[in-house]
Parts: C-alpha cells; sequence; structure tokens
C-alpha cells in the first residue's frame, strides 16, 4: 500500500511538472517557447503522461476519475480510493509549486506584461465562454472518451507498459485536439484542483479570481461522471474488466 500511494503522488507530481511547465513556457515572458501554441502544449501534455507511464507503470492512476472507475471494476479496491486521491491531489499540488519555482523568474517578468487571467490560465482549465451546463457535459464526454479508451487500449495490450503508455498518450493527445478546446479538457480533478489550490496561495503577483465555482463543479465532479459512464461502458459493452 504504501509503494502505490507513493507511486500515485510521484507520478501525478512530475505530470504536473510537464503539464504546468509548457503552460509556463508558452505563456511567460522571457520563456524560450513563448506563444508555441495549444498544438505545443497538448503534445507535450500527451508525452508528459507517457513518460510518467515508462517511469511508473500502467497501474498508477494519476487522476481520481480514473481511479474511481478502476474501483467499479474491481481493479483498484475501494479500501485505496481515498488514499489514492489524497496522495494524486498533494502530487498535483506540489508539481504545480516546482513548475512555479522552476519559472519563477519569468513570472516576476511578465508581471503587468502579460494578462493575469492567462497567468491563471496556466494552472487550471477555464473556458473563453463560460456556460455551466454546457461545459459541465462536455468535461463528462471528454472524460468517459478518454478513461474508456485508456482501459480498453490497456485491455489490450496486457502486460506491455511501453505500448500502454504509448497508446495513453495517443489517446490524450487525441482528446485534447478534439474535444478539450471547450472546457480545457481537465478529465482529471488533481490536474485542476491541486494545481489551482497552488496558484492561490503561490506569491504570484497581480492574481484575478481563481473561479472557484467552475472550478469545483466541472474539472470538480463531471469527471467523477464521466467515470461512471466509462466504467459501465468497458465492461458491460466492450466486455472488458
Amino acid at each position: 500500500m504504501p509503494h502505490a500511494v507513493l507511486a500515485e503522488f510521484a507520478s501525478t507530481a512530475l505530470m504536473i511538472v510537464f503539464g504546468i511547465g509548457v503552460h509556463c513556457d508558452t505563456v511567460l515572458k522571457g520563456t524560450k517557447y513563448q506563444g508555441s501554441g495549444h498544438m505545443f502544449a497538448i503534445t507535450t501534455w500527451s508525452f508528459g503522461i507517457s513518460v510518467c507511464l515508462f517511469v511508473f507503470g500502467g497501474s498508477v492512476c494519476m487522476n481520481p476519475a480514473m481511479t474511481l472507475a478502476q474501483c467499479i471494476l474491481g481493479l483498484v479496491p475501494w479500501g485505496m480510493f481515498v488514499p489514492y486521491v489524497v496522495a494524486q491531489m498533494l502530487g498535483a499540488f506540489l508539481g504545480a509549486v516546482v513548475a512555479w519555482f522552476m519559472y519563477a523568474d519569468d513570472f516576476r517578468a511578465s508581471e503587468g506584461v502579460i494578462d493575469a487571467t492567462a497567468q491563471r490560465n496556466i494552472f487550471s482549465t477555464n473556458p473563453v465562454i463560460q456556460n455551466l451546463p454546457r461545459d459541465f457535459a462536455c468535461e463528462a464526454l471528454c472524460t468517459f472518451v478518454f478513461i474508456s479508451a485508456i482501459l480498453a487500449a490497456a485491455s489490450r495490450a496486457g502486460e506491455n507498459v511501453i505500448m500502454l503508455a504509448i497508446a495513453v498518450g495517443l489517446i490524450v493527445w487525441a482528446v485534447g485536439m478534439g474535444m478539450g478546446g471547450i472546457t480545457g479538457f481537465a478529465m482529471n480533478q488533481a490536474r485542476d484542483l491541486g494545481p489551482r489550490l497552488a496558484y492561490q496561495l503561490l506569491p504570484i503577483k497581480g492574481k484575478v479570481d481563481n473561479n472557484w465555482r467552475y472550478g469545483l463543479l466541472v474539472p470538480g465532479i463531471a469527471p467523477f461522471v464521466g467515470a461512471v459512464a466509462a466504467a459501465l461502458f468497458v465492461h458491460g459493452f466492450l466486455g472488458v474488466f
């Protein structure tokens, strides 16, 4: 149990260092990759998640919604749900703090130069046009496709962790590019709420409202809805797990 929980903590932290780091790269003044755009960011998220699976193995969830789906399917014991989620949230918070530390000089260079909302959005997912019912539905749908595809890939990859890690990266890339432009496709409470809390607490000047109403509802709850639907789909329709 301690090893599995620590793996969730460390893998989630590493995932967030990649993810928040690439948003720092594309947004902040002073980075070499400023302005590289969404293709650069989504590709880095995808590759970063694959790297985490290369390092920590295919059994890590790095995602409370994925943990819920696996508990429903009997792949993770229900007694591990809370420890996994706590580890994932703490890991995500730490990963965001590490990314901020790495780019602290660029945050300072961006004060009064880079839009404060854009700096907030480095850490959390927020829609350009906020429509909570539609955003909730889109986030749940993205999570359903994301988790269903990963579980289907895992059932086919078997013990081939390298194949699974590559498949997961491709799934993240496809869902992000094809479905993620509305909400920013968190699909993962740790990915959004851990870094969102870090933004709240870190000494970043000129902060804007952290949009907790959106964060707690859409990336906070909708991924669980998508996860339940995915577990039922892969078991009841695809016949796996």
